[in-house]
């Protein structure tokens, strides 16, 4: 059975883990991504991983516009496994806990709560102020998953690609998504 994801990725910093997440769900048959992308993260995809937009698009099985309040992915009725912002702005992290849907990311997001389905907000922004963990207390008390990319030293991670890698096998975890990317700790001591 097609499972369907949607993806966001803003203009926060940290571009690369859309992309890496991206790149996983697409060695999956029975995954289909619907990427949507802000005007903001295209500026930030160029900027940070020398790549254009067009080199996630293709690693996507749908890709929406911003713009389009009318896709597929802005109903309920679309069904979904749910949806993850990778890397989510405060902006935009802003406008989905205070139910501002003006753009189609924040739709879809608004969605995904309202049908109970799981939303993954990869906060990407740093130091934090009260407004800002009150949003994220509003959105986890609605359901959301707020998931900073805290990396884990634990696994003796090596290079930076290592702690990314890490960091997206967790992400695709929580959606049930398999990846080669994830290891689980097997305890001190235990055989």
């Amino acid at each position: 059975m097609q499972r369907n994801i949607i993806l966001g990725i803003t203009g926060a910093s940290g571009s690369i883990y859309g992309y890496k997440i991206l790149e996983e769900i697409s060695k999956k048959e029975d995954v289909s991504s619907h990427l949507i992308i802000s005007s903001a993260a295209q500026i930030t995809i160029k900027q940070e991983l020398n790549i254009g937009v067009n080199n996630l698009k293709e690693l996507s099985d749908f890709t929406h516009s911003n713009s389009n309040i009318g896709a597929s992915v802005a109903s309920g009725s679309f069904k979904t496994i749910g949806m993850i912002i990778a890397p989510c702005s405060i902006n935009t992290m802003s406008k989905i806990a205070t139910g501002n849907t003006d753009n189609l990311l924040t739709r879809a997001a608004d969605v995904v709560l309202k049908e109970k389905r799981k939303l993954l907000i990869c906060l990407r922004e740093t130091p934090l102020h009260s407004l800002h963990l009150e949003n994220m207390k509003r959105l986890s008390d609605a359901g959301a998953i707020i998931f900073p990319p805290v990396p884990a030293f634990y696994l003796k991670p090596k290079t930076i690609d290592d702690i990314i890698s890490d960091t997206t096998g967790r992400i695709l975890d929580i959606f049930d998504i398999n990846s080669s990317y994830t290891k689980s700790w097997k305890g001190l001591g235990d055989s």
